[in-house]
């Protein structure tokens, strides 16, 4: 939100010597001196712990705040309300005045030049700790060290994403795409450099609120529909300077496509799409007079049901049934459907809707599957969330079964290897927590949100997953089919 309180609050300089010592995410509440969760006042640089630790930085607020006499305010309470503090660790500024976060700044700057000067003692201090971990990866095996804490010593050869207030949607799905501009392009080269303790996409999660208004705030977000907006906007940024041509050149160019073109997406072919895009073939079949009608589809991800007999199983170890798998998500996507009374089909034959039957075909496969499974439904009053453990492969997930025509595909090019996993930890979407599990050179990283830590296989597929990003398998090897 918009604060009109920040003049009469920020009044401390970025270079101010009245900051405390060390890193900012580390610093102590000058009250109760815990290190969790430190806010810096942009009044007075006086450091508290947040509303979710013991309360403090409210407090420190509450106490500056002079009594007004005869309706009148004090010349000091004009100049200095301590009204906006700072989180030392996702560096989100709040007004609790406003009772919001805010998103503007003062003439002057000063918000920005404060966080910029946070993150710079940040990086400072790690400086050292960077130094020993090179050490370390010199003079012993990388692969041993780490594997003996299995997952509890941060990752060297990674780096986190710093939380924004609520970003942990937006990191997570960061986390887990490796490919694609250049916010994006920017933060993608720093994650796997593993120069720093945690790279703010500061930059990047402005840009959000300004081409994609739905996701301005710090309030929670669907981690699968960022993914889509920000899949979208990549797509149509980079058609933008298609070879010098308009976009909407593009647009009208290629309003007709042909079923093998299909999956350029509203306009040309990107690198989005020649990635993450697929082609799917969508038969209806009247139920009177047999008349077929197909259309062709293009998707950069599937949405998949979690079939309603697995919907009360929520662990993978839980007893009464099988447990269900990804395959059987897959099954109930493509498998023929009778459509009910809401959903009737106009046939052009018998010219009035009448009741038909569905499926989907797979036409082409994309380079890099990526699966959502659809955790959230909405009921009468509320969204709920369905937790069920779904099992998936870690490798040689066989999508030939799924084809329109498998005969004229290699049996290479229908096995894929998972990627990257995608969780959501809580029971609302508007709530909750999302982290995401990523492989890099044959080892796989738990990412929640600044902290990366190595993991094993075992850890992967015990997973709530979310969004799953499978890559096409390109060498023949031995394959664990689905």
């Amino acid at each position: 939100m918009e604060c009109p309180h920040l003049s009469s609050s920020v009044c401390i300089a970025p270079d101010s010597a009245k900051f405390p010592n060390g890193s900012p995410s580390s610093w102590c509440c000058s009250v109760c001196r815990s290190n969790k969760s430190p806010w810096v006042c942009l009044t007075c640089s006086s450091v508290h712990c947040g509303r979710y630790v013991n309360g403090h930085a409210k407090k420190h607020y509450e106490d500056a705040q002079v009594p007004l006499t005869n309706h009148k305010k004090s010349e000091k309470q004009d100049k200095a309300q301590h009204t906006v503090c700072m989180d030392c660790s996702s560096y989100s500024t709040y007004c609790y005045r406003c009772d919001d976060f805010v998103v503007n700044d003062t003439k002057l700057g000063l918000v920005q030049k404060v966080r910029e000067h946070l993150q710079n003692l940040e990086n400072s201090a790690f400086t050292a700790d960077r130094h020993r971990k090179r050490k370390l990866l010199e003079n012993s095996s990388l692969n041993s060290k780490l594997l003996k804490v299995n997952g509890s010593t941060a990752a060297i050869c990674a780096t986190g994403l710093r939380n924004l207030g609520n970003t942990c949607f937006m990191n997570a799905i960061l986390q887990s795409l490796r490919s694609l501009v250049e916010e994006f392009r920017k933060t993608l080269c720093a994650l796997w450099q593993g120069s720093q303790t945690a790279f703010s996409p500061e930059s990047l999660f402005y840009v959000v609120w300004k081409i994609m208004p739905n996701f301005r705030g710090y309030q929670q977000q669907d981690a699968h529909e960022f993914m889509r907006y920000l899949l979208d906007h990549l797509h149509l940024e980079l058609q933008g300077g298609f070879n010098g041509v308009s976009r909407s050149a593009i647009l009208q160019e290629n309003s007709t496509l042909s079923a093998s073109n299909k999956c350029c997406i509203n306009g040309a072919s990107t690198v989005v799409t020649a990635i993450f895009g697929g082609i799917l073939q969508n038969e209806v079949n009247c139920l009177i007079c047999g008349t077929e009608s197909r259309k062709f589809d293009p998707f950069l991800d599937l949405s998949l049901d979690i079939p309603s007999q697995f919907r009360n199983k929520r662990s993978k170890n839980q007893e009464n049934g099988p447990v269900c798998s990804l395959r059987d998500c897959l099954r109930s996507f493509t498998d023929l459907e009778e459509l009910d009374e809401t959903e009737l089909y106009m046939c052009h034959k018998c010219k009035k809707k009448q009741k038909s039957t569905k499926k989907f075909w797979i036409q082409k496969l994309p380079k890099v599957l990526c699966l959502h499974l659809k955790r959230f439904h909405w009921t009468a009053y509320l969204r709920n969330k369905v937790d069920t453990y779904v099992e998936f492969p870690l490798r040689g997930l066989d999508m030939k079964c799924y084809l329109l025509e498998p005969e004229n595909s290699g049996p290479e090019n229908c096995l894929y290897d998972l990627a990257a996993v995608v969780v959501h930890h809580g029971s609302g979407v508007g709530s909750g927590h999302y982290t995401a599990y990523a492989k890099h050179e044959g080892r796989w990283f738990h990412f929640n949100d600044s902290t990366v830590t190595l993991t094993d296989e075992d850890t992967v597929v015990k997973a709530k997953a979310y969004v799953l990003f499978y890559v096409e398998r390109q060498a023949k090897a031995g394959s664990d089919k689905l």
